[in-house]
């Protein structure tokens, strides 16, 4: 081996990836801001509060106030509410943790299983607000008991929150990867420039390479669902499935034109990797493809909100899982065309032919 060559080798690469700077900042910046995520979010070791709705009179909560003044207002944030109905989606949306309504002596609790961590005290608490009424009605013939319920449906089994999410995020890197490298690595060999002399318009070209992206979207669908329906996995398609199909369109527009904004600005298909790692990946665990948003937390379920992933997710799981009717996925793809909209006139502003 030569020594010498492999040093000047080692040395020029160094230099060549010290001096693309986006590359540099981006590549360190990763960790860095995982670490600031998850280390700011999970910092505090103490107990959440639990938000309570009441629904009707609910004297064991009463009694056990009364037992222990201040004590259970410290654990339970509690707020009255007269529908049921409202009251349990207030829950499945995650701005509650539980329901509790009392029906004679027995203590009903409809809880999430979003944060099982917060699941875990909600059961924790009525069991023991419970114990103690049975303790004070020592004596009495009929004994309180507890009853709990999730609010989520149990016939949904995690393939069909898995698929859906794993799809949509092979969608948004394909898309956003495939556009800012393909860009930059034209740009580099000069394509750029011998395409804009040549004999055929910029749109024939825009339209080949989205043509081609959108095929390959069409093929990844197939063969998601091709495994995810075998029995092994045993993904059930609804009626509506195939309004899948506009959703997985629509949002390959949107993740192209981010790959095709951070390739505008980007000067290396390193740098270009970078940057679009930095917003892939945390999209994903965010935004609901690698932590399905049903059983997330309810602050990745508030974050989501701005992730454009989220919305390619929802929308293929709506009518993809739960049934429901193609209207449901008429908002996604509407945010996701908007979003595509918008990013390409930004694009089209930042464009450069050649590297600078």
């Amino acid at each position: 081996m030569n020594v010498t060559a492999l040093r000047s080798l080692s040395r020029a690469m160094f230099l060549g990836f010290v001096r693309d700077r986006a590359a540099l900042v981006f590549s360190i910046l990763i960790p860095i801001l995982f670490l600031l995520l998850f280390g700011s979010i999970y910092k505090s070791s103490g107990a959440p509060r639990v938000s309570v709705i009441e629904v009707g009179r609910v004297s064991l909560l009463d009694q056990a106030e009364a037992a222990a003044p201040g004590q259970l207002g410290k654990i339970l944030t509690v707020t009255h509410q007269a529908s049921l109905a409202a009251a349990l989606d207030s829950v499945r949306k995650g701005s509650n943790e539980a329901v509790v309504q009392q029906q004679g002596r027995t203590l009903v609790v409809h809880y999430s299983i979003a944060d099982q961590t917060t699941a875990g005290i909600v059961q924790a608490v009525f069991t023991s607000i419970v114990q103690q009424a049975d303790a004070a009605a020592a004596g009495s013939k009929a004994a309180y008991q507890l009853s709990t319920q999730q609010v989520e449906d149990k016939s949904l089994k995690p393939i069909q929150y898995l698929a859906p999410g794993l799809l949509g995020w092979a969608i948004a890197s394909g898309g956003a990867f495939g556009a800012a490298i393909t860009l930059v690595s034209w740009r580099q060999n000069k394509l750029l420039r011998r395409l804009r002399l040549a004999p055929i318009n910029v749109g024939s070209v825009v339209l080949a390479r989205v043509g081609v992206s959108l095929a390959v979207a069409i093929v990844q669908l197939a063969a998601f669902l091709a495994i995810a329906t075998l029995p092994y996995f045993g993904l059930k398609l609804s009626a509506y499935w195939w309004m899948s199909i506009p959703v997985v369109l629509c949002g390959t527009l949107a993740f192209m034109a981010i790959g095709l904004l951070v390739g505008s600005f980007a000067k290396t298909q390193q740098a270009a990797t970078a940057v679009a790692n930095v917003i892939i990946l945390p999209m994903a665990f965010l935004g609901g493809a690698f932590i399905p948003l049903d059983y997330a937390p309810a602050w990745i379920r508030d974050v989501s909100y701005a992730m454009p992933l989220r919305y390619l997710v929802i929308g293929m799981q709506n009518v993809m899982a739960r049934g429901e009717s193609p209207v449901s996925a008429l908002p996604a793809i509407g945010i996701l065309l908007g979003l595509a909209a918008l990013l390409t006139a930004i694009s089209v502003r930042v464009f450069r032919w050649d590297a600078v």
